[in-house]
């Protein structure tokens, strides 16, 4: 532990540790994390520990389709290699999903869930997408006609997920970045999946059980997540857990205005590491994004009492031509 770094977890807690504010870096096993990952996760890191906070980290492995354990051991190097520590040893989330099944059946038991039997493609059919919607709304097709999956599944003679129920009207979701935001559930959306038929728990349950029960008051990730926050929030009302502090930032685009994506392998840390590539350079290109003065090299520890959320901007961070130059250039 860089002593720099222990000193600020420390500065405060004291006995009060338990209710001490709690951040965390959730990054998924389904492809190789990149040079956006790594400037959504420094941020995080230095948002929590700059102002003594714990920080956890969580392997979000429930897509069995597409995680893979090689995938997880890489990305525990690619955050250490920047520098990045945390409290406890890594959860992997697949390891103990108990608490997940039960906010399930305690939904269903309470009347805020119900057996869904309907099809990708059914919901597609019934529902086109506006424009701008990623998804289908769902239509509420299933919506109070059973109450438990086995009569579901006795009745229709087809397996059933479980839908929550979405009340109507918009969700206020104050962001520290993106500022207050609007969203209608119900309306752009519906009720939303928390179980799938195969028995796989979805992200939006995942996510609020599991930093609920970590602790987690705290989530900075790139603001492509933010309209998951709305569909959160109804969760957490549902399940009477709290709220956290919501942190949304601006994403990292390439020359085109593209977001990077982990499945096109853009500039993934593994292959910078393989080049040789210095992190520092990789840390203080991050630091510059965020509107901080920072050298040319600089590891993530140094950069800790100078990182200041109100100077971050609120515009995606374009990663040109000249910059990947000078990372790529940059070895150790």
């Amino acid at each position: 532990m860089d002593p720099e770094v222990d000193a600020l977890r420390s500065h405060g807690r004291g006995s009060d540790a338990a209710r001490a504010p709690l951040g965390r870096l959730a990054p998924s096993p389904t492809g190789r994390l990149h040079l956006g990952h790594a400037r959504s996760f420094l941020l995080a890191w230095w948002h929590a520990r700059s102002r003594g906070a714990g920080v956890i980290l969580r392997i979000e492995d429930l897509d069995r389709e597409r995680s893979r354990p090689e995938l997880a051991a890489a990305l525990v190097e690619d955050l250490a290699w920047l520098g990045l520590d945390w409290d406890g040893e890594p959860i992997e989330q697949s390891r103990d999903t108990s608490a997940l099944t039960d906010a399930v059946e305690r939904l269903l038991a309470g009347g805020l869930a119900y057996p869904c039997t309907c099809s990708r493609a059914e919901v597609a059919a019934l529902s086109a997408p506006h424009a701008g919607q990623a998804e289908p709304r769902y239509p509420g097709t299933c919506r109070g006609l059973w109450r438990t999956r086995d009569q579901a599944q006795r009745a229709s003679g087809r397996a059933a997920g479980v839908r929550v129920l979405v009340p109507e009207g918009e969700v206020e979701i104050a962001d520290r970045v993106a500022g207050t935001r609007r969203f209608d559930v119900a309306a752009e959306v519906g009720d939303f999946l928390i179980q799938r038929k195969d028995g796989a728990f979805a992200y939006q349950l995942a996510v609020v059980v599991d930093d609920a029960r970590s602790g987690v008051s705290e989530v900075l990730r790139g603001d492509d997540l933010l309209p998951s926050a709305a569909r959160q929030w109804h969760l957490q009302e549902h399940l009477d857990l709290p709220h956290p502090d919501w942190i949304h930032v601006p994403l990292v685009v390439d020359a085109e205005g593209r977001r990077l994506a982990k499945r096109a392998g853009d500039l993934a840390l593994a292959e910078l590491r393989a080049r040789g590539v210095d992190p520092r350079a990789v840390v203080a290109w991050a630091a510059r994004s965020a509107g901080l003065d920072a050298p040319e090299r600089a590891s993530a520890a140094e950069l800790l009492r100078a990182f200041d959320l109100e100077r971050l901007p609120r515009e995606p961070v374009r990663l040109d031509s000249p910059d990947l130059d000078r990372l790529l250039a940059a070895r150790a």
